[in-house]
């Protein structure tokens, strides 16, 4: 397991040798909301319950929770290669999202 996930979050998993403590940190978010434990249960409970105590804030404090991983995001490109992969979406007869999201979709399978 590389990452936790409760309610549509993802949080990070580390270790630090010299405190002997399990560490993280909820990804995605401006908002900085960590946890910890001894072992990885504990870790994963005081995860659970950074999330439950952040939704409860927010709620509390009547404000939008932030939402990690949106499904949006702005990329910066050279010129020459937001055209030819516009072309080449065009040519496949897909949108420059469908063709961009279907390019990561690949190279993150080869990753695995």
């Amino acid at each position: 397991m590389k990452n936790l996930e409760y309610k549509g979050y993802t949080g990070s998993i580390e270790y630090s040798k010299e405190d002997k403590l399990f560490y993280g940190k909820l990804l995605g978010i401006k908002s900085l909301i960590s946890y910890e434990g001894k072992t990885g249960p504990q870790l994963e409970k005081d995860f659970v319950a950074a999330v439950d105590d952040y939704l409860a804030d927010c709620k509390d404090l009547n404000i939008n929770p932030e939402k990690s991983f949106k499904g949006s995001f702005n990329v910066r490109i050279p010129s020459e290669l937001h055209r030819d992969a516009a072309l080449k979406a065009m040519e496949l007869n897909t949108s420059l999202n469908g063709f961009v999201s279907e390019s990561i979709r690949a190279r993150l399978l080869q990753s695995v």
